[in-house]
């Protein structure tokens, strides 16, 4: 399962919006992990609207998420949330998974 908090679930709703397909019930939230960053993965979020044959999907907080089966692995428990305060603006992942993080926040190790 990855979770979505009330902060985050606003955010991508707003994105989605801006982005004109919030209205499309065919498109949802796809997090994936992709090799690179200080520490070695990183997180990537789109919006998509083609799933694939090994894909995990969730709802959750009235947010459809999907992964791919490589990524759920490392993903798995993750809670995704939003933060638009003075430490810093944008998505931030809280990964039990993760070993090390790097000082952004944006990639991680396990």
């Amino acid at each position: 399962m990855i979770f979505v908090t009330d902060k985050a679930k606003e955010k991508v709703a707003s994105l989605m919006e801006q982005a004109h397909v919030a209205t499309d019930n065919n498109y949802f939230l796809r997090v994936s992990v992709v090799g690179g960053g200080c520490s070695g993965l990183s997180y990537k979020l789109d919006f998509d609207n083609e799933s694939k044959p090994n894909d995990q999907v969730f709802e959750d907080n009235g947010v459809k998420v999907v992964t791919d089966m490589k990524s759920f692995l490392y993903l798995y428990n993750t809670t995704l949330d939003f933060s638009d305060g003075l430490n810093g603006k944008g998505f931030h992942f809280n990964n039990p998974n993760a070993s090390r993080t790097c000082g952004c926040g944006e990639s991680f190790a396990v």
